[in-house]
């Protein structure tokens, strides 16, 4: 449960005891393929999962098998936490890349948060964080140009990643396809080619074998009115 920690402890600060009380949580490990439902809408789980390895992402499936993903999460998340107190799930949630998952008992998550309620808190905190993070992307599609929402995502993940130890020196994973970000961001793939263009005509990125590379962050940051404020980091760049 190393990246379960690396996560909460990327939002607050725990206690000696705390971290042995999320280290010895029972879990079941599986490894899923890239493109797998791990829970889908309509189902009614048992168990709370974590992201070990890979990234995952939630999504909704539309009239004529249009996608609309709603969110990327990287190892540490706990994509469906929600279940905890929502007993049936009305969107899926599925894979990315290939990826290792930790399935956590509903009860057990229940029994840790009773007997260390400070813990609990951290669960709260990280679902109010996931509530802000939806403020963003919903800012972003109703009100920025595609530019503006691509480069708002690119330091997202960055900032998510280099938080819990997966990012540094302004290089990150991004196993992302065009597709993919135009299911996320409302953008065709066209439009998208062309804004990654021109961000590498400026300079700002290279975006090579699921590999993103920030030339100039502050300028990155500033044209896609990125304030890490609403990620709530410990130690936000």
């Amino acid at each position: 449960m190393t990246m379960l920690l690396r996560k909460l402890e990327s939002i607050a600060t725990l206690s000696d005891g705390e971290r042995e009380a999320v280290q010895s949580l029972p879990v079941r490990n599986r490894t899923f393929g890239a493109g797998q439902d791990i829970v889908r809408d309509g189902d009614q789980p048992s168990h709370c999962c974590v992201v070990i390895d890979g990234w995952l992402f939630r999504y909704k499936i539309l009239g004529e098998g249009r996608r609309q993903i709603f969110s990327f999460h990287i190892p540490g998340d706990t994509p469906d936490l929600q279940s905890l107190h929502l007993p049936v799930m009305d969107h899926s949630l599925g894979t990315l890349t290939q990826a290792s998952v930790a399935f956590i008992p509903h009860e057990s998550v229940r029994d840790l948060t009773l007997r260390f309620p400070r813990i609990g808190a951290v669960l709260w905190r990280d679902t109010l964080i996931d509530a802000a993070i939806f403020r963003e992307w919903m800012a972003g599609m109703g009100r920025k140009s595609a530019y503006g929402r691509i480069g708002h995502l690119f330091c997202e993940m960055y900032a998510k990643l280099e938080a819990v130890g997966l990012a540094g020196d302004y290089r990150c994973p991004l196993p992302i396809t065009q597709g993919e970000l135009g299911d996320a961001l409302g953008l065709s793939n066209v439009h998208i080619n062309r804004v990654l263009q021109e961000m590498r005509g400026k300079g700002l990125i290279t975006l090579r074998n699921n590999t993103l590379v920030v030339h100039a962050w502050a300028e990155l940051c500033r044209s896609a009115e990125f304030d890490p404020t609403y990620l709530h980091l410990q130690k936000a760049g």
